[in-house]
C-alpha cells in the first residue's frame, strides 16, 4: 500500500477503490484571464500571491509568453470570502475575462463531458517540483515560453493537505513542494534545451506528467531512501520486472514491452 501510493504503476493495477466521502459545502470557482506583457514578473506575483493565500486557495496557472488563465477553487460558499481570497490573484495583471461562480463541488469536477478524449499523437511531457517561484526560476521559465519549444507550460499549487502528510507515509516524498510544473512539447531535443535550463532549480518530479522514463528521472522522483525501499519490494513482489511500461524500478532494466 506504501508504495502504490506514488509508484503504483511500478507494481500492479488496482482494480478497485473504496471512498470515504466527506461532505463539504458549495465553493467558489474561479477562471480568470490575463494579458501578460512579462511572463517572469507575472510568475513572480503569481507565487507571491499563492504563498500568501489561505489553504482554502487552491489556484492552477495555464500561460505563454503574452497569456495567461488562472482556475482557482476556493472552499467555502460566503461570496465574499471568496473574492477577498481571489483579488491578490486578479490584481496581478490587466484582466480580459473573468467567472467566479458559487457551485456545488461536484458540478465544478463535472464540467467537462464524460466522453473519450479525441487528441492524437503523443507529446513530450516535462516535470518539476518547486518549493518557491525564486527570480532566477521565473526568468528561466520566461525564456522557456518565449523559445515556442512548449505549447503548455502549466503550475499547480501544492501545500495543503498534500503537506499534511509526512513524507515517509508514501512513496511520493516530496511533500514540501509548493508547485508542480508540467510543459509539454512535440520534439524531445527542442524541450529539453529549453527545459534542462531549469532543472537546477527543481528539489524533485512529479512522474504521471513525466514522458521520460530514463533511470535518472525515476531518481529524481524518489530520494535515495525511498528509492532504495522501492527496489526491495519490487524484488520481492514483481522479480520479473512485469510492470515497466511506465517507468522501471529495476536497477538493471530487462528492456520494455511495446
Amino acid at each position: 500500500f506504501w508504495a502504490v501510493r506514488g509508484a503504483g504503476a511500478g507494481f500492479g493495477i488496482v482494480t478497485g477503490f473504496e471512498f470515504t466521502v466527506d461532505e463539504v459545502s458549495d465553493v467558489g470557482w474561479a477562471q480568470l484571464a490575463f494579458w501578460v506583457a512579462d511572463p517572469a514578473d507575472f510568475l513572480l506575483k503569481f507565487g507571491a500571491a499563492v504563498t500568501a493565500a489561505p489553504r482554502e486557495t487552491t489556484p492552477f496557472l495555464i500561460m505563454n509568453s503574452s497569456s495567461a488563465q488562472v482556475m482557482a477553487m476556493v472552499a467555502t460558499d460566503d461570496p465574499d470570502e471568496i473574492l477577498a481570497q481571489l483579488r491578490p490573484i486578479a490584481q496581478i495583471a490587466p484582466l480580459v475575462q473573468q467567472q467566479v461562480v458559487v457551485a456545488p463541488y461536484a458540478a465544478v469536477m463535472n464540467m467537462f463531458p464524460d466522453a473519450p478524449h479525441q487528441g492524437r499523437g503523443e507529446p513530450v511531457s516535462r516535470s518539476g517540483l518547486v518549493t518557491s517561484i525564486t527570480p532566477e526560476f521565473a526568468e528561466d521559465s520566461a525564456r522557456l515560453l518565449a523559445s515556442g519549444a512548449v505549447h503548455w507550460f502549466q503550475l499547480r499549487s501544492m501545500g495543503g493537505a498534500i503537506a499534511d502528510v509526512a513524507p515517509e507515509e508514501t512513496a511520493f516524498a516530496h511533500r514540501d513542494a509548493a508547485f508542480q510544473i508540467t510543459a509539454m512539447g512535440s520534439h524531445p531535443q527542442r524541450v529539453d534545451r529549453w527545459w534542462n535550463e531549469l532543472r537546477k532549480h527543481f528539489s524533485g518530479i512529479y512522474l504521471n506528467f513525466e514522458s521520460d522514463t530514463s533511470p535518472q528521472r525515476v531518481a529524481e522522483a524518489f530520494p535515495p531512501p525511498v528509492l532504495s525501499r522501492l527496489r526491495k519490494l519490487k524484488a520481492e513482489l514483481d522479480p520479473t520486472g512485469l510492470f515497466r511500461d511506465n517507468f522501471t524500478l529495476a536497477e538493471n532494466p530487462v528492456g520494455r514491452t511495446a
